[in-house]
């Protein structure tokens, strides 16, 4: 099997104010709904996870598996369910239809909870969700068979204060010299109140240090069992498999 070099993961944790007011995320259900109308409203400001890997494997597979939402149900830890409730438009260069938006339920601690994440495709370079009104950071024009018919998912976005106030991810993939693929994930959120933040505090770094491992290990396991796969372009590829 193909050892796996990986650049030591660099996961940084820190806060900063908040450039604008932060918007509401919509959780289903919420089990904290009684806590919240007993706490003030503040929220905390934004905290910000990182973690870099370096995979001895091309770009095109590496990105195409990241982007496989509905797959996340199977591998990621925390994460009991993935379904995806509407798909892109195909995109201009591939021809392929990227996941847009889902309900992903979580479990952690005795919790579980569902909620709805908008996600946004640039092939090849970028896999980034957002949760609530927290708005997207990729460019309009390159995600352009995202934004079809984006008006009638507005209503879908606005809600009642959730457990956060605050959520994206973002997945930038890389392709680097000798057939490798810098993945670096960022991960940004904010607590609906600052109790929450506290209670966080030693839970939140673990939690993303989990997700970049699941997502290597994942990627070492499809690839170095289906060596057409790692030749495969993004048009020849389906989630994380070959199409058929």
């Amino acid at each position: 099997m193909t050892s796996l070099r990986s650049a030591r993961p660099s996961i940084h944790r820190c806060t900063r104010l908040s450039q604008r007011p932060c918007q509401r995320r919509t959780f289903l259900p919420n089990p904290f709904e009684a806590l919240n109308s007993a706490l003030p409203s503040s929220s905390s400001p934004p905290q910000i996870l990182t973690a870099v890997r370096t995979l001895p494997y091309p770009s095109d597979p590496v990105y195409s598996i990241i982007a496989d939402v509905p797959s996340y149900q199977n591998f990621l830890p925390y994460c009991q369910r993935s379904d995806i409730t509407k798909w892109s438009a195909p995109d201009k260069i591939y021809g392929r239809r990227w996941p847009s938006e889902g309900i992903l339920t979580s479990g952690f601690g005795g919790i579980t909870e569902s909620f709805v994440s908008r996600v946004f495709c640039i092939p090849g370079r970028y896999v980034e969700s957002v949760g609530g009104n927290t708005e997207t950071s990729l460019k309009t024009d390159d995600i352009a068979h995202h934004l079809d018919g984006e008006k009638q998912g507005t209503e879908r976005r606005q809600g009642e204060n959730g457990l956060l106030t605050h959520l994206r991810s973002k997945w930038t993939i890389e392709a680097i010299q000798n057939d490798q693929t810098q993945v670096s994930l960022a991960v940004e959120f904010a607590f609906a109140n600052p109790m929450y933040a506290a209670l966080s505090g030693g839970v939140a770094p673990k939690v993303a240090e989990f997700m970049i491992k699941a997502f290597e290990k994942r990627v070492q396991e499809l690839l170095d069992n289906d060596p057409d796969m790692i030749k495969a372009s993004l048009a020849e590829l389906d989630g994380s498999r070959l199409k058929r």
